[in-house]
């Protein structure tokens, strides 16, 4: 005969949880490198959106480079992107505020 029987071997003096040891080591390591490190990102935004004022460069998520001339109760912002020429922009969409000698005229 080529294969030895298999016969059930009794569990461990751990039981059951020695099986969810690696699960829970997964959970733990996802938490540090994916989780943690989103929730932090995201409360940095939140903290440079609710500081914004006026006189501040910007930059959009679509890629504006700006000036806000105007703070509104409502969520938005009016935004000098050229001279005499002024967009509504929804403050959550501001993705950094930047110096004015972060901006390069090439």
């Amino acid at each position: 005969m080529f294969f030895n029987p298999a016969y059930a071997q009794s569990a461990g003096g751990f039981g059951g949880f020695s099986s969810l040891v690696p699960l829970i080591l997964i959970f733990v390591i996802m938490y540090f490198l994916l989780i943690r490190p989103q929730q932090k990102k995201v409360k940095e935004h939140k903290a440079m959106v609710e500081s914004l004022q006026r006189g501040d460069r910007i930059v959009t998520q679509g890629g504006i480079y700006g000036k806000i001339t105007r703070v509104r109760d409502d969520n938005e912002l009016e935004v000098e992107i050229a001279d005499g020429v002024q967009v509504k922009v929804v403050q959550s969409t501001v993705a950094q505020k930047i110096g004015a000698t972060e901006i390069t005229k090439s």
